[in-house]
């Protein structure tokens, strides 16, 4: 395992941002660190970075303990956190330079060369950091982050500040990078998980409440969502009416969207439905649950 968090507690004076944590992260995998905000994302990472100690536990990063070991852990990760630190009034080629000699990386302008072209960032590579836009500034960070060709990259929110066609880069890039290293990465953009992650991981309130493959998830949530087209007219009330159906929408004609919290499957009771009342039932089809839905119902009391 690239990652491996036994327990891990943190305490800030009298706030618990982490209790009893535990989660591993397999090689060449890219796992979503997901939570709301104050969850304890950043902690764990800032943990697992050695930038802040536990309270309580222990954790290893490629068989390194982060304690014990901090200086190996460190040259084992790739780190781009939530507010990107960079030196303003660098120009983008000497701070990555800067960057590769503090890690003692040998042919380090052709090291740098080849990052500002993976990152995308040729076009700007002759500008102070400082005079970049947000995005740009974000594709430094990334490109500091890989420069010594770290085994684990953890990022938190690495897509803060992009452009539609950045977003696109950027992913691409990542799940490229995932075929090598193992990544792991917070984000709050759900569209991003689905088209990224093998597996999430969902912390609230400092605790682990799901750790599992991203479609079993989107598989497993209880929200129901049916789609459903009759041969005749039917009415709200009476759609009301079906067994564990919550919510009743029109969507046009004899066209209509029906939500249910319940763990049954819910078209047996749309067709006995039908039958009961003489209706023919011409289309059905049950929507895949975003990772939205899956994130809202795990997270929100």
């Amino acid at each position: 395992m690239s990652i491996q968090v036994n327990n891990i507690s943190k305490i800030y004076t009298s706030q618990k941002a982490l209790n009893n944590v535990s989660f591993e992260v397999g090689s060449n995998e890219i796992v979503g660190f997901l939570g709301p905000n104050g969850a304890g994302k950043s902690t764990m990472m800032k943990i697992l970075t050695c930038y802040i100690p536990p309270t309580d536990g222990t954790a290893k990063v490629c068989g390194f303990d982060i304690l014990s070991n901090s200086i190996e852990v460190r040259k084992q990760i790739g780190y781009l956190p939530e507010h990107n630190p960079l030196y303003l009034d660098m120009y983008v080629k000497e701070f990555l330079e800067f960057v590769g000699g503090i890690y003692k990386i040998k042919n380090c302008k052709g090291r740098v060369k080849d990052m500002i072209e993976i990152t995308g960032l040729q076009i700007e590579q002759n500008k102070k950091i400082g005079a970049l836009s947000k995005g740009y500034r974000q594709r430094v960070g990334l490109a500091q982050a890989i420069i010594h060709d770290p085994k684990v990259l953890i990022m938190d929110e690495p897509t803060t500040g992009l452009d539609p066609n950045q977003l696109d880069e950027i992913r691409n890039l990542i799940k490229s990078l995932g075929k090598e290293k193992t990544v792991m990465l917070s984000t709050h953009i759900m569209q991003e998980v689905e088209a990224i992650c093998d597996r999430v991981i969902i912390i609230d309130k400092g605790e682990i409440v799901a750790n599992d493959e991203t479609r079993v998830l989107q598989k497993n949530t209880t929200k129901q969502i049916i789609t459903v087209e009759f041969d005749k007219q039917v009415s709200v009330s009476q759609l009301k009416e079906i067994a564990n159906i919550d919510e009743v929408l029109h969507v046009n004609g004899t066209i209509w969207r029906l939500t249910s919290l319940s763990k049954e499957d819910v078209r047996k009771d749309i067709f006995n439905f039908a039958v009961a009342n003489n209706f023919s039932v011409l289309t059905l089809n049950k929507e895949e649950q975003k990772m939205e839905d899956v994130f809202k119902e795990l997270t929100k009391k």
